[in-house]
């Protein structure tokens, strides 16, 4: 699969919530695009990723 342009490997599908953690997101303050498709947050849990997806994902940042 593509990660913001990056190949990555996936040995097995894996939900998108747990994808997300494990490559250090914290999921308050992002947004996920998979396939073209911005998925709702409440989607993470059950939305399947899997080798040939393409995932962007944007982090929020603060400031002034």
């Amino acid at each position: 699969m593509r990660l913001n342009g990056k190949e990555i490997s996936l040995e097995s599908k894996v939900a998108l919530d747990d994808f997300l953690e494990a490559q250090g997101y914290k999921l308050t303050r992002i947004a996920a695009e998979l396939n073209g498709r911005i998925i709702p947050k409440g989607d993470y849990s059950h939305t399947l990723l899997e080798d040939g997806d393409s995932l962007e994902v944007v982090t929020f940042v603060g400031g002034g």
